[in-house]
């Protein structure tokens, strides 16, 4: 992504996290409002330098936050977490997937092991089944729950679920312990907001947006440049803020240069007006009806 924040001079207070932007998971645990996530990362041994460096900057800027799966770079990206996390993991909310496939009730304890030995951690703070799959619900919920008691995972929940899984799950037992469900969403991707969004805020879970700048192409939209240009931000910034107005949403975007990682950071500390918003709307409708669940 090409960003607009290349050209803007950040002073050290505007591109720090808030750190007193935060949600709330269903037992009251206040968690960031705002993280990064490592999609892609962990590919390429030649990148691994440059992307640890990344996350520790990250950390830098008051990133509290990081999301990463199994699934990314066959576990590179957890590797490179790690290293990033080497010192610093008592100041991180630590965020991984299980790949659907391995969600049995054994298979989830192994494939919990490995992403601990790859994060270099003792306990993941939330650990997310990355889809729906064919393993019961009730078997991953169960496996879910054991972990828990045992200290290894601190919250469980799950990624991609649209409202008919939340419901299958909330119909297993324990499956109302569920504390996130990480969805794409932006203002680009408004599917979750008709029926999902409305059903998680009633039971207090919050939902974890990925793809918050739909992939890179909100960077350049022009009615957000526009509003951007405005207040000397540029459009990703203001397509985060549209994102953190919205109550029991957190946000994961992915950067990997310095120029991005201080602009996504900054955009919590970003505000937008009722006029602002009422744009947005009008350039990216919200949804009127059911519509599927987007998964990228």
């Amino acid at each position: 992504m090409e960003s607009v924040a290349q050209s803007i001079e950040f002073s050290a207070s505007a591109t720090t996290v808030d750190a007193e932007r935060t949600v709330r998971l269903p037992d009251g645990e206040a968690i960031p409002a705002l993280g990064v996530g490592t999609w892609h990362m962990g590919e390429r041994d030649d990148l691994r330098r440059h992307e640890v460096g990344a996350i520790r900057h990250a950390l830098d800027l008051g990133v509290r936050l990081i999301d990463t799966a199994e699934m990314y770079g066959d576990g590179g990206a957890e590797r490179v977490v790690g290293a990033a996390l080497a010192g610093r993991r008592d100041d991180v909310f630590v965020v991984s997937k299980i790949y659907p496939h391995n969600a049995s009730r054994g298979g989830t304890r192994a494939a919990c092991e490995r992403s601990l030995r790859r994060l270099g951690t003792d306990r993941i703070d939330l650990y997310l089944l990355h889809w729906r799959g064919a393993v019961p619900l009730e078997e991953t919920v169960t496996a879910f729950e054991q972990l828990r008691r045992e200290g290894k995972i601190r919250h469980w929940g799950v990624s991609n679920f649209d409202l008919d899984d939340m419901e299958r799950l909330w119909a297993v037992p324990g499956g109302s312990a569920c504390a996130v469900d990480q969805v794409c969403l932006s203002a680009a991707e408004r599917g979750a907001e008709y029926a999902l969004l409305p059903w998680l805020r009633d039971r207090r879970i919050p939902a974890m947006a990925y793809c918050p700048l739909g992939q890179g192409a909100l960077a350049y939209d022009r009615t957000l440049e526009s509003i951007g240009r405005g207040r000397g931000v540029s459009a990703a910034q203001v397509a985060l803020a549209w994102l953190l107005a919205k109550p029991g949403v957190i946000a994961i975007p992915k950067a990997v240069e310095r120029a991005h990682l201080e602009e996504v950071t900054s955009s919590s500390r970003l505000a937008l007006s009722t006029a602002e918003l009422a744009t947005i709307d009008s350039r990216f409708p919200p949804p009127r009806r059911k519509v599927a669940l987007a998964i990228n």
